[in-house]
């Protein structure tokens, strides 16, 4: 049951713009794709926003999360429209998990997201050290423009728990992303591991999904494509 439709979730502190490199890539292949604009301001809006776009489709389609997008489609993938889950350096969150629960307790060594105090229930990454934790491999020029026209992340969506986790009943893929200095690497194998998924490994940094647009739309087009090869 190879699909045509793909959904495209973001994470924080980014939109949806970000993904039009692998969004060329994926169209130029013939697929159908929707990107979500989720607002990040909690989980419940963002699958909300996700399961509006699921419903306007006309088949089954591939649902892709980036970083907390993957906390959002592992609960909005549980739409009767979606056929797989692509997680492209993104959590992967149990039942009852969150980001915040997810990040309270890094591994030795590993590096700290460089995310700012709240203000207001709104947070964002410190700019002076946005590119080297999210986008080491971008453009210099490109990673300023994004550490400057971030969008703000809600307290609410880092600490949005997963009732029913998707991956559970549904196929998935997972790209890993080895330079990532957001989610450690070792974080993204446990995830991918839990969830049985479909692994490929890549250097690449946070924003892997800017920096090598290709390599993330070849895993989405596996996932498309091998649905057939799922037990």
């Amino acid at each position: 049951m190879a699909v045509e439709n793909i959904v495209l979730v973001h994470g924080n502190f980014v939109d949806g713009s970000g993904w039009q490199g692998v969004y060329d890539h994926l169209t130029a292949d013939g697929f159908r794709v929707a990107v979500v604009q989720n607002p990040t301001l909690s989980l419940g809006g963002d699958v909300a926003a996700t399961r509006q776009v699921l419903d306007s489709l006309d088949g089954p389609a591939v649902l892709v999360g980036h970083s907390y997008g993957g906390v959002v489609t592992t609960e909005a993938g549980n739409h009767p429209n979606v056929a797989a889950l692509v997680y492209i350096t993104a959590f992967a969150p149990d039942t009852g998990e969150s980001v915040s629960s997810m990040i309270a307790d890094p591994p030795p060594g590993a590096p700290v997201p460089p995310i700012l105090p709240p203000v207001n229930g709104l947070l964002f990454l410190d700019r002076d050290k946005f590119a080297a934790a999210f986008a080491a491999d971008v453009p210099e020029k490109l990673a300023a423009f994004m550490a400057d026209s971030q969008v703000p992340a809600g307290v609410e969506a880092l600490e949005g728990a997963v009732t029913e986790p998707a991956w559970r009943s549904k196929p998935s893929w997972y790209l890993v992303a080895t330079d990532d200095h957001m989610i450690p690497p070792s974080a993204q194998r446990a995830m991918s591991e839990r969830a049985k998924a479909t692994v490929t490994e890549t250097p690449g940094s946070h924003a892997v999904y800017v920096s090598r647009p290709a390599v993330v739309a070849a895993v989405i087009s596996q996932a498309a494509q091998g649905l057939n090869d799922q037990p």
